[in-house]
């Protein structure tokens, strides 16, 4: 159950994440804390694996679809979050991709997930979710219910912003 809410600020954090580029030569890691989102409206969805096939077939793809209807509404950030390496994370994703290890901030807000009784050795991830926050505060929490991308979706946050 989410313990963030509409209205609630996001605490801070500091995510790894390896900035795309074609070659990935480098393999050079950065970091990125939320303040860096004060006075910015972003959009931010949380999947629990990088090419697990709903996220990677049904989640993530939309929102690249729709990248360009998301900054005619005024979002200046699109992120993906997941419990995956930085490194993983870069390779799947053509957004800013982040890697929330051990899903510590999602466990912050209340929206992690322990697959670890799951037969598939994943262990604690992220919970599938989208938020939109505006100048750090929250002003929309999808959580999903079940399997499956319907609040999350890249049609559904942009129906909310």
């Amino acid at each position: 159950m989410a313990t963030i809410k509409v209205g609630d600020k996001v605490p801070e954090a500091t995510f790894k994440y390896v900035p795309y580029t074609p070659e990935l030569d480098d393999g050079v890691t950065t970091t990125l804390s939320t303040n860096e989102w004060k006075g910015k409206k972003v959009v931010l969805f949380s999947v629990p694996g990088a090419f697990t096939p709903t996220c990677h077939v049904n989640h993530l793809p939309p929102y690249l679809k729709h990248y360009d209807e998301f900054k005619a509404k005024g979002v200046d950030v699109i992120a993906v979050v997941a419990a995956n390496d930085p490194f993983v994370m870069s390779g799947w994703a053509r957004i800013l991709a982040l890697s929330d290890v051990d899903a510590k901030w999602s466990k912050e807000l209340g929206l992690s997930v322990d697959l670890t009784g799951a037969g598939l050795g994943l262990g604690v991830r992220t919970a599938r979710y989208a938020l939109i926050l505006d100048d750090l505060t929250v002003k929309y929490v999808g959580v999903e219910p079940e399997r499956g991308v319907t609040v999350s979706s890249a049609e559904a946050v942009l129906s909310k912003l």
